[in-house]
């Protein structure tokens, strides 16, 4: 089968394609045909080695999200799944233990159905560590993203008021959303205090000032959770959330009728363009790879 795989530590043109031998499912497992799969700043960092307690084995694949077709296994051949992995998603093939993967809703293509997989399982669990409740005013930094864009939606759903951080340019995606949308960067704090509301919960996933401006905003460092930014947290004792993988919270959210990820699609054959787009830290929604088996 071909993968996708790097050398050594670099920039986005380390990675390469190379045939590697087709994966054999064990008992408990299926081997899927791979058709989407999700680029994460996870990605990035262990592409970058950034990342030091993952220790990459050159070749080393790469890829945490997947969408695709079973092949063969534990589950009847053709049908379309979705799921977590480990350095593996961006290949033809891949296995995975059966009781991680999950049965991709009809409503879903298969590059959103892949481009759900890490945010839908972050948001939720960042918002049940959060203990958001339909009272609150929720502060989402980098509305915009993929986390940001989950969990704006997941947090009107529950009842509560978001104000979201983003560019100009996302704002209307905000207010479609549900969201009251303020310019990230220098002034935050001012514009947050502008629109008459008062956060009383944050997440942040930009890093950078976020957390100290959410507790210059009067959040009680306790119900400020980040997913980008340990140290920054653990000055002030703000929540580092490590919302784990729970093919359970996944099947969750998924099922959620008329749930919304804008999607940046490349075909694989662009993997570096799509790696640089992740490392940029802007744009919409998610970039998502897709696989093409009959090119």
């Amino acid at each position: 089968m071909r993968a996708v795989v790097f050398d050594r530590y670099g920039p986005p043109d380390v990675l390469r394609f190379a045939d590697l031998p087709d994966p054999e499912p064990q008992p408990g497992e299926v081997l899927i045909q791979v058709y989407a799969a999700g680029v994460q700043p996870f990605d990035v960092a262990v592409r970058t080695g950034r990342m030091p307690w993952v220790r990459a084995q050159f070749p080393q694949q790469i890829g945490q999200e997947y969408a695709g077709v079973v092949m063969k296994g534990d589950l009847p051949p053709g049908t379309p799944v979705l799921g977590s992995t480990m350095l593996n998603a961006v290949a033809e093939k891949l296995t995975a233990k059966t009781e991680n993967v999950i049965k991709k809703p009809d409503h879903l293509d298969f590059a959103t159905a892949a481009g759900l997989v890490a945010a839908a399982q972050t948001a939720r669990g960042a918002l049940q560590e959060l203990q958001l409740s339909p009272d609150d005013v929720l502060l989402v930094h980098a509305a915009a993203g993929s986390v940001g864009t989950i969990a704006t939606q997941l947090a009107r759903r529950l009842g509560a008021t978001v104000i979201g951080t983003a560019s100009e340019g996302n704002h209307d995606h905000l207010r479609d959303l549900g969201a009251v949308p303020v310019a990230y960067g220098e002034g935050l704090v001012e514009a947050v205090r502008a629109t008459g509301l008062k956060p009383t919960v944050a997440l942040d996933a930009a890093g950078g000032e976020a957390i100290a401006q959410s507790v210059e905003l009067g959040i009680a460092p306790g119900r400020v959770g980040t997913i980008v930014d340990d140290k920054a947290a653990a000055e002030v004792g703000a929540v580092v959330v490590r919302a784990g993988r729970s093919p359970q919270r996944l099947a969750e959210v998924i099922a959620i009728p008329g749930l919304r990820m804008p999607i940046r699609a490349y075909p694989w054959e662009r993997v570096s363009e799509a790696h640089a787009a992740v490392e940029s830290r802007h744009g919409r929604g998610k970039v998502v790879l897709t696989i093409d088996h009959h090119g």
